[in-house]
């Protein structure tokens, strides 16, 4: 016996239909990434640089500690571009959104980003990367 669909009468068959729900565009990040540029917030842009050769010496010698970094490269980058975020704003190095975007960020998720942290509201990001 055949089923006459008369709500959908041009829908293609049941086992045919796509029955996911539609994928949300609004940006957004995970509990462990908010609260990773949470604690971003209190690191300064020297924690981003490599220490040379006499800053390890130095370290080790008086017990200087150096910023851990995150075990998680994705983790690692978000809090690189949190760090640009937090402390010049709009103002981020095209290198650092392009590492970023490879992580398997979007750009967003940048945009989502730099807005939550300076409290504006989210613009085209594109046009705002520094060199």
């Amino acid at each position: 016996m055949a089923y006459l669909d008369l709500e959908h009468p041009f829908a293609a068959p049941g086992a045919s239909r796509d029955t996911a729900k539609p994928a949300d565009t609004a940006p957004s990040f995970s509990a462990l990434e908010w609260s990773v540029i949470a604690v971003a917030r209190r690191d300064r842009i020297s924690s981003l640089d490599e220490p040379g050769a006499i800053a390890r010496a130095f370290g080790g010698l008086f017990g200087f500690g150096k910023a851990s970094r995150l075990a998680e490269p994705k983790l690692e980058t978000l809090r690189r571009l949190a760090v640009h975020a937090w402390r010049r704003g709009y103002a981020l190095p095209a290198s650092e959104v392009g590492n970023f975007l490879k992580a398997g960020f979007t750009m967003a998720q940048a945009e989502l980003l730099v807005a939550s942290v300076t409290g504006g509201t989210m613009g085209s990001l594109a046009w705002k990367i520094a060199a």
